[in-house]
């Protein structure tokens, strides 16, 4: 099996997937009453907040965890059927994603802006929203080997930076040589997360619901990526490893 860090195509892939968790993120905090979509750990904070504030918890933070959990054992059961079946998940599960990304889309833009996040369809297109991300993180960790998380940057920086000390302190080279590459790849990431940050609020701020072709376009990407390189074509014709990490 080939690691995330060998190959360019998973480079670029886990890139790609960082700006669709960065800009999804912004996204849903500036258009859903501070709502995370893809950390959604973040919520249990704002719901804290709230609670010793007085004040009345939203739904959809309310929701957004176990509806996050439930969308992962779902995307497990998928892959587990795709494994006995001798499929590769990585695609599916894209496309999945994709089509999840494309009912938010679809809700919030047919809803128009302003809408009020509070309202049960709304609600129901941040839960799409949070259930394309748990999609996300699943398929990262199913389907990619080595790769870093493309959601949750909090241990990706201090990975990174722990990396960084090793490769100019460390005195073993092989180990500094390592963290070297654990640092290249946990760092396009964060490059990818703070990039999709960005680019979310600036069309978030232009385009309202409309920035949310941004991030379900970049799911086709990903696709794409994946049917033009050559080692992920390659690679879709192994037999799936299931949670061991499969290149596809």
């Amino acid at each position: 099996m080939e690691s995330v860090s060998d190959r360019l195509g998973t480079k670029l892939l886990t890139f790609v997937l960082s700006v669709i968790a960065g800009s999804v993120d912004v996204i849903g905090f500036l258009g859903f009453g501070a709502l995370f979509i893809a950390h959604v750990t973040g919520n249990l904070v704002t719901l804290a907040a709230r609670a010793a504030a007085g004040e009345h918890a939203p739904a959809a933070h309310l929701l957004s965890v176990p509806v996050f959990i439930i969308a992962l054992v779902a995307a497990r059961l998928l892959a587990a059927r795709l494994d006995r079946s001798g499929i590769a998940t990585l695609r599916p599960l894209l496309l999945l994603q994709f089509l999840l990304l494309s009912g938010f889309l679809a809700i919030c833009v047919g809803v128009g802006s302003p809408a009020d996040p509070n309202a049960a369809i709304m609600i129901v297109a941040a839960m799409l929203g949070v259930s394309a991300m748990a999609v996300q993180n699943a398929l990262v960790q199913i389907s990619l080997k080595d790769a870093p998380s493309t959601a949750v940057m909090t241990t990706n920086l201090t990975r990174f930076v722990l990396d960084l000390g090793e490769v100019m302190l460390g005195r073993n080279p092989g180990g500094r040589t390592k963290a070297a590459a654990r640092a290249w790849r946990t760092g396009v990431a964060i490059a990818g997360f703070v990039a999709g940050a960005g680019i979310g609020a600036w069309f978030q701020a232009h385009v309202g619901p409309w920035s949310l072709a941004i991030p379900s376009g970049l799911v086709l990407a990903a696709l794409a990526i994946t049917y033009r390189s050559r080692w992920f074509v390659q690679a879709a014709d192994r037999a799936p490893s299931s949670m061991r990490g499969e290149a596809v």
